[in-house]
């Protein structure tokens, strides 16, 4: 009993550390020295100068991603991923106007390539076979001109770290961090790959993507469950995309479609830069038009205007492999900026994040159902309407069936009672703690400031979020729950294990 005291004891005293390094945070300290203008091409900078080390940490963010994908052209945002990456019409090649005459040639067989598809039945596969052939051979003459990786090398030699990129469903970042005072030569780099994009290679690079896809859905039962999740839960809303794309429209990728797609979304008013580091703000006002100012400029692209049309029913899908068994379930919630976010966010702290909580408590800890439990608010994106999601691991010898009639139970008694005050306390000092720790590194703040400018309707959002989750109450977890996790209304995905001849 006095092991039991004295755990008590400092798990109080840790939490009351906790609150009190939250309480004392000053938000608007931060708040207050971050600088942002707006360039004449249209393009947001964003600048929060931090002279804590002599370094400097910078994202770009396009307002694009999976869900703008053309049709024909799903994973098109994630290859374009790739594209900014292989230099430009200075920078990884060793002869500009040959490689060029070359890739013009790419250009011209796979044009009759797609034609010769667009055949059909009546397609001469011999012709195909023989303009595939020709294709790889101009590739590889082309090839003989790229300096391989050299805007990365040019990076990791300057002193450059963290180079890497995402695309989500919403945004595509391209984020690295550099010694402060190389800060103009990361505005000439930066610009210079959103002016003059060569989107070298594209024809054997769809070969890596395709095997990109191969390795994360194609061959991972879980990752064949979570696409076939989406589309069930997506008829109309683009969010049902193959974020990585389907393998037909990856292995008909081109150059021509991907410059299309560049030209339309990477325009500065598309986009935003933000700067967190050892920088002046005035000095990086002076670079930016210098070198981003160049950006060509063009019309900002419009939002997505597809609704998912009410759920009326429930929908379930059933992936059957060689896996143990994975639970999955989603009900339709509002976009990130809807005032019910907030309390949809605690409802799946208070669910499934942590050890504390009811998910784990009820099907991993008690009942000894679940190796793993979690719930999650927004997914698969955020800009736009997404799902409430819960997903649970079976432990050995349980089923599916046993963990969702678990998962039912709990959810039916947060619907039924009001959560205790001193829980919803707590949910309030993880997400303040939370809060604070993406703003204690530079690259972790500069993708917050990107994400909420972005997606979440402007950078000073990011102050004000503690707000809106001070004012949460037990009452506004409860309703939340009432009003969105209806059984009537969830898509259901499972993994079965496949049953043995």
């Amino acid at each position: 009993m006095k092991s039991i005291t004295r755990r008590a004891v400092m798990l109080l005293f840790l939490l009351l550390m906790v609150a009190g390094a939250v309480s004392a945070f000053d938000f608007s300290d931060i708040e207050n020295r971050v600088v942002e203008y707006r360039l004449n091409n249209g393009l947001m900078v964003i600048v929060l100068p931090r002279d804590d080390a002599p370094v400097a940490s910078f994202v770009t963010m396009v307002n694009v991603g999976g869900a703008d994908d053309p049709k024909g052209s799903t994973g098109i945002a994630h290859l374009f991923e790739h594209m900014a990456f292989k230099g430009t019409k200075e920078i990884g090649t060793s002869n500009l106007n040959k490689e060029l005459k070359w890739m013009a040639e790419e250009d011209r067989i796979f044009k009759q390539i797609f034609e010769e598809k667009a055949k059909g039945a009546a397609a001469d596969t011999a012709l195909l076979a023989r303009l595939e052939e020709e294709l790889s051979k101009a590739s590889d003459s082309a090839g003989q001109y790229v300096v391989p990786n050299e805007y990365g090398q040019i990076v990791e030699r300057e002193g450059g770290v963290g180079l890497n990129a995402f695309t989500s469903y919403d945004v595509t970042a391209y984020h690295m961090s550099f010694p402060a005072n190389r800060l103009e030569l990361w505005m000439a780099m930066e610009a210079d790959r959103f002016s003059n994009p060569v989107l070298r290679e594209v024809y054997k690079e769809k070969h890596v993507i395709a095997e990109e896809r191969r390795m994360r859905t194609e061959s991972s039962p879980q990752g064949k469950l979570v696409e076939e999740f989406i589309s069930a839960a997506y008829k109309a809303h683009p969010y049902h995309n193959s974020l990585v794309g389907h393998m037909s429209d990856i292995m008909n990728y081109n150059r021509m479609d991907a410059l299309q797609f560049f030209k339309k979304y990477y325009v500065p008013s598309n986009m935003v830069v933000v700067i967190v580091g050892d920088v002046q703000p005035e000095n990086v006002r002076q670079l930016a038009e210098k070198y981003l100012g160049r950006i060509p400029t063009g019309p900002k692209p419009a939002p997505i205007l597809t609704q998912e049309p009410p759920q009326i029913s429930e929908r379930r899908v059933t992936v059957r492999d060689k896996a143990q068994p994975v639970y999955i379930c989603g009900f339709p919630i509002p976009y990130s900026t809807h005032p019910d976010m907030p309390a949809l966010e605690a409802l799946a702290d208070y669910l499934g994040q942590g050890r504390t909580s009811q998910l784990y408590k009820g099907l991993v800890k008690e009942k000894k159902l679940a190796v793993q439990a979690v719930a999650f608010a927004g997914f698969p994106g955020v800009k736009y309407p997404s799902l409430f999601g819960i997903y649970a691991m079976p432990a050995k010898d349980k089923t599916n069936a046993e963990n969702e009639q678990e998962i039912l139970a709990i959810i039916e008694k947060v619907k039924g009672e009001l959560i205790p005050v001193d829980e919803v306390e707590k949910i309030k000092a993880r997400a303040k703690a939370n809060l604070i720790n993406s703003m204690t590194g530079n690259e972790d703040l500069a993708m917050a400031l990107a994400t909420y400018e972005v997606v979440n309707g402007g950078w000073r959002k990011l102050f004000n979020a503690m707000e809106k989750v001070e004012a949460i109450t037990p009452e506004d977890i409860k309703r939340v729950a009432n009003n969105y996790l209806d059984a009537n209304r969830r898509t259901v995905g499972m993994l079965e294990p496949e049953e043995s001849n």
